[in-house]
């Protein structure tokens, strides 16, 4: 019918995002109202709140409660079809993402594919210092940290059982900062009557932080709060003093070799291979170098956003945080939409930072938020009720809520369990 009227349909933009993090579940939720081609493409089927894997990684929380399934989220998004895979390559001429031996094409493309752990040259480290970047990480350190404590009760022999209870945290960010309040709140209070042949309260937990203070992006009056917080949880502090040499029986920090079963990496990142693939130039972390569009240099049609992209900010590199990658994922939605209407586009992107905030175990956090400061239990209803709003679904916040006043009140965690259990001797 339309043939015969001699015209024809204008093809609809084909829109894919790689990556469905904060970043790309934010630019696909952006374009909800565009008559638009829109394909996600995930190696997971679910979004993820990386910001309390920590306490998956703790027992606190199970993994369910912090991932939502991508195609729950996205399910009344007539436009959007989503994909699960894993991307092995980009055709810029063909404009084509590899999809194992699918070419799915593209007019637009949006890069938010992340991060993960970066061991500054020493990958061997990996095998005995996990990380904490997805649930199976998270999950993984658990069932570590929760066996140390069960080896521990059934070793007779006193130097093992003082390395099973010995855990190090290699990076003093605000990951390491609440995996260690969280460890040490574990031992001395949920585990403390729970065994008969060891006291949970005697572990060592050691933070380890090459710079001269933790929590170095925020001031250095909550740096030394959150410092206080964590000796007083009984955290050892090793500041200035960078790890040399790890294998399976512990760590070499500065001068000193400390012996340990259970190792935690925390000390750093480096972006995924988008780099690579694009052919683009890069930061030292891998990060694709974007213009104020956040668009590759040559390619107005590639848009790289989160960890994935070294974008410039007021003070520098954007750091690789959530909401860094959330307004990104808003404003590149922005752009297109406003690219396909024939509208002018917003002007550069400016990244608002409503600040920082870091937990030091139960009931203490600090809150950097620019025009002020806050510690302590006021920091710490600030970091829950943020953390909270945050979330997907009403569900999960409302779960997440009553596990944290549950805990709050009974110092227990209510998902220690080991899972996946390695064959005998491993």
């Amino acid at each position: 019918m339309t043939a015969a009227h001699g015209s024809s349909e204008a093809p609809k933009q084909r829109i894919v995002i790689v990556g469905a993090g904060f970043g790309g579940l934010n630019a696909a939720k952006g374009l909800a109202g565009l008559d638009i081609d829109l394909t996600i493409i995930d190696q997971h089927n679910y979004h993820l709140f990386q910001p309390l894997l920590y306490q998956v990684a703790t027992a606190a929380l199970s993994p369910a409660d912090i991932a939502a399934p991508i195609r729950g989220i996205l399910r009344y998004q007539k436009n959007a079809t989503v994909l699960l895979g894993k991307v092995t390559g980009i055709d810029l001429g063909k404009r084509t993402v590899q999809l194992g031996d699918e070419a799915i094409p593209y007019d637009t493309l949006i890069i938010a594919t992340g991060a993960r752990h970066s061991y500054f040259g020493h990958n061997e480290w990996e095998r005995v210092a996990s990380g904490l970047k997805t649930i199976d990480d998270a999950t993984a350190m658990r069932r570590s940290i929760l066996l140390a404590f069960e080896r521990a009760e059934n070793t007779s022999d006193e130097a093992e059982r003082r390395r099973l209870l010995t855990f190090v945290i290699i990076g003093g960010g605000p990951t390491g900062v609440e995996l260690a309040g969280a460890i040490a709140e574990l031992a001395r209070a949920a585990l403390a009557r729970d065994f008969r042949r060891i006291d949970p309260k005697t572990a060592r937990i050691i933070l380890v932080e090459a710079g001269s203070r933790v929590l170095a992006t925020f001031p250095e009056k909550l740096s030394a709060i959150a410092e206080r917080s964590l000796r007083k949880l009984g955290v050892e502090l090793y500041v200035g003093r960078p790890v040399t040499h790890i294998d399976a029986d512990g760590a070499v920090v500065g001068n000193e070799r400390i012996e340990s079963r259970t190792l935690i990496w925390a000390a750093g990142v480096t972006a995924s291979p988008a780099a690579c693939w694009l052919g683009a130039q890069c930061d030292r972390s891998g990060r694709v170098i974007v213009d104020l569009e956040l668009t590759v240099s040559s390619y107005p049609e590639v848009f790289v956003i989160g960890d994935t992209a070294h974008a410039e900010g007021k003070a520098g590199p954007l750091p690789g945080v959530a909401p860094v990658a959330k307004q990104q994922g808003a404003y590149v939605a922005q752009v297109i939409a406003a690219r396909i209407s024939g509208r002018e586009p917003p002007g550069p992107f400016r990244y608002r930072n409503y600040g920082n905030l870091a937990t030091i175990g139960r009931r203490e956090a600090v809150a950097d938020l620019g025009w002020a400061q806050l510690w302590g239990r006021a920091g710490w209803l600030l970091w829950s009720i943020a953390h909270i709003y945050f979330m997907i679904g009403f569900r999960r916040r409302i779960l997440v809520a009553v596990e944290w006043f549950w805990s709050y009140l009974t110092y227990q965690r209510g998902a220690r369990l080991i899972t996946d259990m390695p064959a005998p001797g491993a």
